[in-house]
């Protein structure tokens, strides 16, 4: 038998930039480690994508998960917005992005650290 479960509800992702200054890093890692999440989060990632730039990856349960812990994200950023550089005088410290999930596929990776290869799909 097999049970199918169709959520009406669609998971929610939302992206955060960051740029930490110099000296900082260390204290910026720490902290995301140590960050809790908040009710609703499925997974969270901290990625590095350059030069003390950063983004944080999560994945929520739906769009109402994420607007019930803007306050705690908030909250959090304050404890850490000293040690992050200004990206723009309209962004602030952060660069936020927020959307509904639409494509939600599992990679191929059998082995752990392994490279997954094949065609692109048309």
């Amino acid at each position: 038998m097999i049970i199918l479960i169709v959520s009406t509800m669609a998971k929610f992702m939302s992206v955060v930039r960051f740029k930490v200054k110099p000296g900082n890093e260390e204290s910026f890692i720490d902290s995301m480690k140590k960050f809790s999440n908040p009710d609703g989060v499925i997974t969270r990632k901290v990625i590095k994508t350059g030069e003390r730039s950063y983004c944080s990856v999560v994945e929520w349960v739906d769009e109402n998960s994420l607007a019930n812990a803007r306050q705690q994200m908030i909250a959090y950023l304050d404890t850490i917005r000293d040690i992050l550089e200004e990206l723009s005088s309209e962004l602030g410290v952060t660069d936020p992005v927020s959307g509904p999930v639409i494509v939600d596929e599992q990679g191929n990776v059998v082995t752990p650290g392994s490279s997954i290869s094949g065609k692109i799909k048309t």
